[in-house]
């Protein structure tokens, strides 16, 4: 007993405290345990169901989560051309799919997303577009369809050609000086600029100013989301809670979302005072996102909730901002890679401009060239590398089933490098896109917006966005690759360098 009181004394707690940190200290062994069986016996049930599929060896605990770099992809593609079994950790086992033909009957579903990547989105979007299922998202589809006619689209391409603007006037200074500079976070931001202007009809100035709150919290989020996926205890709920990291993505969770109502509460206002609801929106210049979503009304004359319009409009900032951030960061990494191809581009675009300062929405079907470089970058670099899929009822591949409640993990990266499908895939070629070569291949060969009707709402947006940026940027810039700073790409919710994207450029001559 004296021993016992010593050791209590040394560590500065009573005897009752001590005591008491020996029963916590049991309950969490016992409750470890318990977790362990728990997910020792769903491993066994996995394995029994997927059994039938081969696949790479991983770590008894870890599984393959320490493996999964970009290049493993191809390889294990090349061992498994069709599909194959992944663990991220101890209770995340997928069956990876990476063949058109495999693809195919999953995105013709409209069957849940995974319960795994996309929950550490959830405290921020909430069950916007992105995450919902069954009938709730049959009726958020239908009421958000309306905001991406192109009617809507054209008004967005002046605004997005001002942002981009900002960017390069900013870049004069790494022009002049021929220095080395990392272009994603300037990417990021000019991205969120856009967006910003697109869905609230707001200046945020966040390119030259980055004292605005929503925009820190923006891209707080954004960061802590990705961090939170590659850090593997991060998983947990209760420890990422407890960590200063989730203590962050709380408080920028607070202030994203009170900027978020406050902004809809204002916009509703006005709308009610003046009495007139759509036809309100009509007068407007042009109609922003919150418009179509304050608007819109199903056959019951229903509208979304606040709750609803929180959440479809930070889904909205999320993937309107950071993936198409990502596809454009690639897109100028394999410009400045194939000069050859860049020429091409930048001849096209001042054929179309002939001395306009600004691209408009009559000219974005002109750049055919163009718009076929920036496919095949998405080829090579998809912005979602991987998606999830939780079959709510058991699917064939083959004369395999696999049962209802699976996770199928769908490798957009892993089907535009399969080379049972592309020839030379790691080749930077335009030309298959070219519309004879693009009907020789299954739809399902090429999807970076996803396919079947979960598809990316937003596509035509994106690709809006990413035509006027590039043939704005190429006007200006030449882009030059630096050999000393070559990407290294993560797999991540969003395609990332863990290095950055560092790229030089020069003016274009007149």
């Amino acid at each position: 007993m004296e021993l016992y009181n010593y050791f209590a004394k040394l560590a500065t707690f009573n005897l009752e405290a001590f005591r008491l940190s020996h029963v916590f200290l049991v309950v969490c062994i016992i409750y470890i345990s318990a977790v362990l069986i728990k997910w020792s016996i769903k491993r066994k049930r996995w394995m029994r169901d997927l059994e039938q599929f081969p696949g790479p060896p991983g770590h008894w605990l870890l599984g393959h989560v320490t493996q999964f770099k970009e290049e493993m992809i191809p390889k294990w593609g090349e061992q498994y051309p069709y599909a194959f079994p992944i663990q991220f950790s101890p209770d995340s086992l997928f069956l990876f799919v990476h063949h058109p033909f495999y693809v195919k009957p999953i995105l013709a579903t409209t069957g849940p997303k995974d319960d795994f990547g996309y929950r550490f989105l959830l405290p921020w979007i909430g069950e916007g577009l992105l995450v919902t299922a069954g009938q709730k998202w049959f009726r958020h589809r239908r009421l958000l369809t309306p905001g991406f006619h192109y009617d809507i689209l054209k008004p967005y391409v002046k605004l997005m050609a001002d942002s981009a603007n900002v960017m390069l006037d900013k870049w004069e200074v790494y022009a002049r000086t021929e220095q080395t500079f990392e272009l994603f976070q300037h990417v990021s931001l000019m991205t969120l600029d856009s967006i910003m202007k697109c869905a609230f009809s707001c200046q945020s100035n966040c390119q030259t100013e980055r004292s605005n709150p929503y925009i820190k919290a923006v891209y707080e989020l954004c960061n802590l989301v990705n961090l939170r996926f590659r850090v593997f205890p991060y998983h947990n709920d209760l420890i990422f809670h407890m960590s200063p990291h989730g203590y962050r993505y709380r408080k920028a969770c607070k202030i994203a979302h009170t900027h978020t109502a406050e902004v809809i509460r204002q916009r509703r206002e006005i709308l009610n005072n003046n009495k007139k609801n759509k036809d309100e929106c009509q007068e407007k210049r042009y109609l922003d996102f919150l418009d179509i979503l304050l608007c819109a009304r199903d056959e019951q004359q229903q509208g979304l909730s606040d709750e609803a319009l929180r959440a479809e409009v930070d889904t909205f900032m999320f993937e309107g901002h950071d993936t198409t951030a990502s596809g454009i960061s690639w897109i100028f990494y394999s410009m400045a890679c194939n000069p050859e191809h860049q020429q091409k581009c930048r001849e096209e675009i001042q054929q179309v401009l002939m001395g306009k300062d600004n691209i408009g929405w009559e000219d974005l079907s002109k750049i055919p060239y163009t718009t076929m470089c920036i496919k095949e970058s998405l080829r090579m670099y998809p912005p979602v590398p991987l998606m999830g899929r939780k079959l709510s009822q058991p699917i064939t591949f083959f004369l395999m089933e696999v049962p209802a409640g699976c996770v199928i993990g769908i490798s957009i990266y892993g089907v535009h490098y399969n080379p049972t499908v592309w020839e030379n895939p790691k080749v930077f070629d335009p030309l298959r896109f070219l519309p004879e070569n693009t009907a020789k291949r299954s739809p399902h060969a090429f999807v970076p917006f996803s396919a079947g009707p979960r598809n990316c709402i937003g596509q035509n947006f994106a690709l809006n966005e990413l035509k006027v940026v590039v043939a704005m940027t190429l006007r200006k810039y030449v882009l030059i690759k630096d050999p000393d700073h070559t990407p290294k790409m993560i797999p991540r919710l969003v395609l990332r360098s863990l290095n950055g994207i560092h790229l030089k450029i020069k003016l274009v001559e007149k």
